[in-house]
């Protein structure tokens, strides 16, 4: 029997990985359960990914597109005249101010490099594309700072279920930049 042609094989492995993850958590992440999700033979995954790991990293850095594509597509992030603590609160706002499993998915990725190193450069990559951004607003130290502290306001909403309060978000922001709150704002 003749192989099947199929270039996007993998990239419905990734997007499969991503809806087990979704669905299941790290926990219901295996081979089988992304072959069956992806409809695909099971040696397939292996063939594309010889490790869950190998798997995961792939999965990570397509999540954390999302995030960074949503900050790229801010121009007012780079410029000087606009009010970048209350950017940075819309910012996290729209992120977080829709469906929250694509948000809900990256963290648990992004976190499951504590116990996974292979996932690490992957989730310090989310780090440094987001300190890159603020860093041509402020220093690096208080570009790495803010990206510290939307990384705890997410996670506090994510983990809480709280609605996510972007006056409080803006304050905290402009607190860590040492700047007041625009006049009439």
């Amino acid at each position: 029997m003749a192989r099947r042609y199929d270039p996007e094989r993998r990239q419905r492995i990734i997007d499969a990985a991503i809806r087990v993850v979704g669905e299941k958590g790290i926990a219901g992440l295996s081979h089988r359960s992304v072959a069956a999700a992806a409809d695909v033979p099971l040696g397939s995954t292996t063939y594309h990914f010889k490790t869950l790991d190998e798997l995961m990293v792939a999965a990570l850095r397509q999540t954390n597109e999302g995030f960074a594509e949503v900050a790229r597509s801010r121009a007012a992030l780079r410029d000087p005249e606009v009010d970048l603590a209350g950017e940075l609160a819309a910012l996290l706002g729209e992120w977080l101010g829709g469906d929250r499993t694509g948000v809900e998915l990256e963290y648990e990725l992004y976190l499951a490099a504590l116990r996974r190193p292979a996932l690490k450069p992957v989730a310090a990559e989310w780090c440094s594309g987001l300190v890159d951004i603020l860093a041509e607003r402020a220093d690096a130290a208080t570009a790495h700072g803010l990206s510290a502290l939307m990384d705890g306001i997410c996670l506090q909403v994510l983990v809480a279920g709280d609605t996510y309060d972007e006056a409080y978000a803006r304050e905290m922001i402009a607190r860590l930049l040492n700047c007041p709150r625009p006049a009439g704002g």
